[in-house]
């Protein structure tokens, strides 16, 4: 088997295969051998068509399920081969038939040599979560205003009971402990940020930019759909997000980084995560009880 690997940068491999003719032949009689035990054809029963009829009429079907098959048999045994370690899968293109073997080239990154150091007692900032007076009241206005409520009715026992509460000290009660939830997951948010950045700032290596397309194209969908839950025409979609998407694409590039990290941390530690559990969301987890926190100055 012959086999080319290029350096197209730091992480990125493009690499040539070709397969002998000898085992693309070998492949191609297994595969023949399964079409002809359940090839459904005209006149015969399900198994007992002649070889060379199955070939004829299935031919084309062989060759491809045969490609199917091995293409990824041979990946993986060249990159074995050649000690590489994808991150992901490959792209594979290039694949044809020449005098009875078969070539492709497959174009991978590989995965980065992530080194993380100094990860535990990250000072963190925590912020407070109280909610004054004057906020509750200014909910109130905003959620009178939704109402379209009339803009000189007073905001008292009669209109909390218009909204389904007894009274108007039960209607400021609901309203305080939604904005303080609110204020407690928007600096949880924030300590995280605060976490993923000095880490970042920790951390120096190339990142495969296979990943970051892939959480590129996912925030642009996000972007697309939620622009198009407020009405905005797609033609307008697509000019911002074409605007945005220099913007989106760091962003991007800072969630692969931040996942990267999280997850060589989780292998230093020995962390590990069931099905349904989130191994990033474990080791954050992790981090934060191992943080020094301090309290926003007012």
């Amino acid at each position: 088997m012959n086999i080319s690997v290029k350096k197209l940068d730091a992480l990125r491999r493009e690499m040539q295969v070709e397969v002998p003719a000898e085992r693309v032949q070998l492949k191609l009689e297994q595969v023949m051998k399964e079409l002809v035990r359940h090839a459904n054809i005209k006149g015969f029963r399900p198994g007992k068509a002649p070889r060379n009829l199955v070939a004829s009429t299935h031919g084309h079907l062989a060759r491809e399920e045969m490609m199917k098959k091995l293409i990824p048999e041979v990946y993986q045994e060249c990159i074995a081969a050649e000690k590489l370690e994808p991150i992901d899968f490959p792209a594979i293109d290039q694949v044809e038939i020449k005098d009875g073997a078969l070539v492709f080239r497959a174009t991978f990154d590989l995965r980065p040599v992530v080194e993380v150091k100094d990860y535990k007692g990250i000072t963190l900032t925590r912020k407070k979560a109280d909610v004054s007076d004057d906020d509750v009241t200014k909910s109130l206005e905003f959620f009178k205003k939704g109402r379209g409520t009339d803009e000189n009715a007073p905001i008292d026992d009669a209109f909390a009971k218009n909204v389904g509460f007894p009274a108007l000290e039960d209607l400021k009660k609901a309203v305080r402990q939604n904005l303080e939830t609110e204020k407690e997951r928007q600096n949880h948010y924030d300590t995280e940020t605060q976490l993923v950045d000095a880490l970042i700032g920790k951390s120096k290596f190339d990142v495969p930019q296979s990943l970051v397309d892939r959480q590129l194209e996912g925030r642009m969908e996000e972007f697309f759909r939620r622009l198009k839950t407020y009405g905005m025409k797609d033609e307008d979609i697509t000019k911002k997000a074409e605007s945005a998407s220099k913007d989106l694409r760091v962003s991007a590039e800072k969630d692969v980084r931040a996942f990267l990290i999280l997850r060589a941390i989780a292998e230093i530690e020995k962390i590990d995560a069931s099905a349904s559990e989130n191994l990033s969301a474990k080791v954050m987890d992790f981090l934060l009880k191992e943080a020094k926190w301090e309290d926003a100055k007012s």
